[in-house]
């Protein structure tokens, strides 16, 4: 008899982010990754307990893809830098963009739990944001994430024209973001 296939749960949540992103989340079954991986299941139940348990590690390597994402981009505007990562997830991962932020589920929950309090992180290290305290740095992010939200929806769905490349998103992300925190300014100013 043959010895066994061997897999790391590494090499495991590999095969199952490789389905979940060219079919999305809940397409991922164990069958799937065990033929992904050129094995039997048992490989993947020694590993993890259920597919509910591959799936939070497959949300997991997202979140820390979104971070590893994040990381790189460091154009000296860390609010700005939150917009484009975005659109770079909803252009290079739309299906689990979708998945994340299209579909009812507990995977974008977790996912903003855990980003929301980086980013609000960053946007303190954001000159232009200096003064604001955390609950007006959240409202500004929970706005500007709404209008960048749609436009990676677009991004994600391919609605956008050819002539909308990720410079030109950006450059209408800025533009959002300085009308939002002059508000913002103006709104504390009068209270």
């Amino acid at each position: 008899m043959p010895p066994k296939n061997k897999f790391s749960k590494e090499q495991i949540v590999d095969a199952a982010f490789n389905i979940a992103k060219t079919e999305g989340i809940d397409s991922m079954t164990i069958r799937k990754v065990a033929d992904q991986l050129g094995s039997s299941i048992a490989p993947i139940y020694v590993n993890f307990n259920d597919v509910e348990e591959l799936k939070r590690a497959v949300i997991k390597k997202v979140v820390d893809l979104n971070q590893h994402l994040l990381n790189e981009q460091h154009s000296g505007n860390p609010f700005g830098d939150i917009g484009v990562v975005s659109l770079r997830f909803a252009m290079e991962y739309p299906n689990l963009f979708r998945d994340f932020v299209m579909k009812q589920n507990d995977y974008f929950q977790a996912f903003d739990q855990e980003m929301g309090d980086k980013l609000v992180g960053l946007m303190k290290k954001d000159p232009e944001l200096e003064g604001f305290t955390d609950e007006e740095l959240k409202l500004i992010l929970f706005k500007m994430r709404a209008f960048q939200m749609g436009i990676s929806v677009m991004v994600a769905n391919r609605l956008l024209h050819e002539e909308y490349d990720i410079e030109k998103m950006k450059e209408i992300l800025d533009c959002a973001a300085e009308d939002v925190v002059t508000a913002t300014r103006l709104r504390k100013k009068n209270d």
